[in-house]
Order: structure tokens, then C-alpha cells, then sequence
């Protein structure tokens, strides 16, 4: 199962948004500073999680969650 997440940065105006296969492992990784993409922007909460049947699916989904429509659906859930 691969799942397709968003997190947001709890102090500075940041959502980043990926796929994994290990959702909590991934989150810790972020949170660490383990990722060299969002360590500056570090710590982060988890705000959307979905699950996908197989990485073709996530990544058209992870595509979608990545533009500007999809970014906006993101900042709603924060409000």
C-alpha cells in the first residue's frame, strides 16, 4: 500500500507533499531533518493522508495535490 500525504510546517507557511510506503518512518525522516528539501521548514504535522492501491495511482494523485488547486484544497484543511 502506498500512501500520499501532506504535512505542513508548524511555523512557517510550508505544505509539502509525497508518497511512501511507510507513512510514519517517512514523517520522522521530515521531522529530523533527514530530508534535505524540509529540514529548513521543520517541524511538521501531518494534515492529509490517503491510501492508494498501487504507485501509479499515488503519483497521479500526489501530481494533483502538487498544483494549485490541489494546494488550495491543502491550506483549507489547516483553517
Amino acid at each position: 500500500m502506498i500512501v500520499v500525504y501532506a504535512i505542513s510546517s508548524v511555523e512557517r507557511n510550508y505544505i509539502y507533499v509525497g508518497m511512501t510506503d511507510n507513512l510514519e518512518r517517512r514523517l520522522a525522516e521530515h521531522n529530523t531533518g533527514e530530508n534535505r528539501s524540509t529540514k529548513a521548514y521543520r517541524p511538521f504535522m501531518l494534515i492529509y493522508q490517503e491510501a492508494s492501491i498501487d504507485r501509479t495511482t499515488a503519483r497521479k494523485r500526489e501530481k494533483y495535490l502538487k498544483s494549485g488547486d490541489g494546494k488550495e484544497i491543502l491550506k483549507s484543511l489547516i483553517k
